[in-house]
């Protein structure tokens, strides 16, 4: 009977990123802020009530739909890159509205990606999906291990000799799972020099500690940052992870509730060669700072 009614509704969009551009992706600044958000398909689930009260926006869609997706554009706005978790691509939960590209249009990002995890048709488009001030040279989506449904986005900015790596993650609710995909993220940044990680990783920093990625030298954040749920968050399942040869200038969870979590937001300073230099300044591949 399902199947049968599906097809009795409109099609729904499919619509992908505009292309790369290969080359160099240099930042206009040194400074970069990043935002990580499981926007929850923009339900508006922010007390523990709404999952009953609010359960039928797993299914069907809000009356209006994208008043709340104008909430969310004006936080996103604030940033240069932004790694989002459980978006929808078009389906009747909302609205047939494409997410990702209404956010990308409506807080002003001119490039966007979207990474299809699951589809079930008319009933649910689930991405990740990525917005950025600057198009990277290069950007590429992985399924990981475990179960379908869980992937990552992987952007590379900067130059391939010089790359800032980020990655946009949805780890699965298992720990096995998780254990598995953890290992798999590590060898995809094993040799990057400049990486971040970050999205929705269920799990805590103490298993993110034991775990093969946790091997790598972090600059771990606060571990009171507690992000879940946003109405009295307890526990901390949403990272931003950097690498110790970036410098944080500072981090912290956004007191917003749009979703069932917080967003967390870090700022970066970027070493030379991630960027633009300054007026009356080259940059030699070294990364070192001439005048002309």
């Amino acid at each position: 009977m399902l199947p049968s009614l599906t097809r009795l509704l409109p099609v729904r969009p499919q619509r992908v990123g505009p292309e790369v551009r290969a080359g160099h992706s240099l930042w206009p600044a040194s400074c970069l802020r990043l935002l990580s958000f499981n926007m929850q398909a923009g339900m508006g689930i922010h007390a523990a009530h709404h999952y009953v009260t609010r359960g039928h926006r797993h299914l069907l869609p809000q009356r209006r739909p994208l008043e709340h997706l104008e909430q969310i554009a004006r936080l996103l706005g604030e940033y240069d890159v932004v790694g989002l978790q459980e978006v929808d691509g078009g389906s009747l939960r909302s609205a047939y509205t494409h997410q990702l590209s209404h956010l990308a249009e409506r807080a002003g990002f001119p490039f966007w990606y979207q990474q299809l995890n699951r589809d079930l048709g008319h009933l649910g488009q689930f991405s990740n999906g990525l917005l950025s001030r600057q198009a990277p040279y290069a950007v590429e989506a992985h399924a990981l291990p475990g179960l379908r449904g869980r992937g990552l986005i992987l952007s590379r900015f900067g130059t391939p000799e010089n790359t800032l790596l980020v990655l946009n993650v949805h780890l699965s609710l298992g720990a096995r799972a998780r254990a598995h995909q953890l290992a798999f993220i590590n060898t995809l940044t094993a040799d990057a020099r400049h990486a971040v990680i970050m999205g929705d990783l269920n799990c805590t920093p103490e298993e993110l500690r034991r775990s093969t990625l946790g091997k790598r030298r972090w600059r771990w954040l606060d571990e009171a940052m507690h992000t879940y749920p946003s109405w009295k968050p307890a526990r901390q399942i949403d990272h931003i992870l950097v690498s110790e040869e970036l410098q944080v200038k500072r981090a912290d969870v956004l007191d917003a509730r749009l979703s069932d979590h917080r967003p967390v937001e870090v700022e970066l300073e970027l070493p030379a060669g991630l960027y633009l230099p300054p007026q009356g300044l080259t940059l030699p591949p070294e990364g070192l700072l001439l005048p002309r």
